[in-house]
């Protein structure tokens, strides 16, 4: 099983990591073709931005592992007709140098909180975060408190979620069996993918597929073609075995570190619906562990849900992992109730985080 959906569980439950429904409609923005504002972070190192709209507070998207920014083209559109919306390419993804230390949710943070910055978007935010991306936005929440109004959450992973999945696991094994049998697999593959991309890696062989991942099927074949182009490049499969190897190790350690409750904020968790039908017959045992796991990812959502006085967690039905692409009007109405809650009160003030 490739690494992506072992971290993001998506296969655990659906017929495959990016099932979802069919939609005549398609990504085809050709701010997703180049890069858009590039923005110095450090010195000699720039971050793809792209921001749209007028208003506050700003939302902010960061997208799921190892995704570029498009995986928003049906959700930023739509909000930036209610407020400014900005999306990135995180270091060495989609247009944005690559980063010069680990991709950690910590040095994730940092880059963002350092774009935000340089780039003149004042706070306060609403952070709207895919799957491993949740740890990025939960992590600057907790760091940065005043600054944000609001949060959405995308069918996100969890800093406990490593060991709680190696727990439903029938062979019972250890941490460090987990990681023998199931994680560094996956890693070495990355490690043999950054010697291939620097050696050429040809769309449509064997060698690229093992390296690259699917196409999401709502982009349109040119933001595909631009997003296999990202994929070939060393410095991409160098972020990529970054980001795997530290989202449930570094990352989940960082998250978890700084958890605390996040207080009144306006905060919704979209969660994907139950398990879709596999594409292959299943021992009943086997069924059973596919309900397990879906049971305990849907726990999760309700456990990062309560982390605010104010949190809901929502079950988008027909709904697979990458909900924004699936339903993207669930994301959609989420930001906007998420808009509307902040807008209660005057944006930017303390929402009674603890310290």
């Amino acid at each position: 099983m490739d690494l992506k959906a072992i971290c993001f569980l998506g296969a655990f439950w659906s017929g495959s990591a990016f099932a979802g429904d069919s939609t005549a409609l398609l990504i085809d923005d050709d701010a997703y073709l180049h890069p858009q504002v590039l923005v110095e972070v450090e010195p000699g190192r720039k971050l793809n931005l792209y921001c749209t709209g007028t208003g506050s507070p700003t939302v902010v998207f960061d997208a799921g592992l190892t995704d570029p920014m498009n995986v928003w083209g049906f959700v930023h559109p739509a909000i930036s007709k209610k407020t400014r919306a900005c999306s990135y390419d995180r270091g060495g993804i989609g247009f944005s140098d690559e980063p010069r230390r680990a991709s950690t949710s910590a040095n994730i943070m940092d880059d963002l909180h350092k774009l935000l910055a340089a780039a003149h978007i004042d706070p306060p935010y609403v952070l709207v975060g895919h799957s491993a991306a949740g740890l990025n936005m939960k992590l600057y929440a907790y760091t940065y408190p005043k600054d944000i109004a609001g949060m959405v959450l995308v069918d996100p992973s969890h800093e406990d979620q490593r060991d709680e999945f190696r727990k439903l696991d029938p062979r019972k094994l250890g941490a460090e069996d987990w990681d023998t049998q199931v994680v560094n697999p996956g890693l070495d593959l990355r490690r043999d993918c950054i010697k291939a991309a620097g050696a050429g890696l040809v769309p449509g062989t064997d060698e690229y597929k093992k390296c690259g991942f699917p196409q999401y099927p709502q982009l349109s074949k040119p933001v595909q073609a631009a997003t296999v182009r990202m994929q070939m490049t060393a410095s991409f499969q160098k972020v990529q075995l970054s980001e795997e190897e530290n989202v449930f190790r570094a990352s989940a350690n960082e998250v978890r570190a700084a958890r605390r409750s996040l207080g009144k904020l306006p905060l919704i968790v979209l969660t994907a619906d139950h398990p879709a039908p596999p594409t292959k017959p299943l021992s009943a045992a086997d069924l059973s562990l596919r309900e397990a796991r879906y049971a305990l990812w849907a726990k999760l959502g309700q456990e990062t849900a309560k982390m605010s006085s104010r949190g809901i967690n929502r079950i988008v039905q027909g709904a697979g992992h990458v909900i924004q692409l699936e339903k993207p009007e669930a994301v959609i109405d989420a930001i906007e109730d998420v808009l509307g809650m902040t807008r209660e009160k005057k944006p930017g003030t303390d929402h009674g985080f603890t310290r």
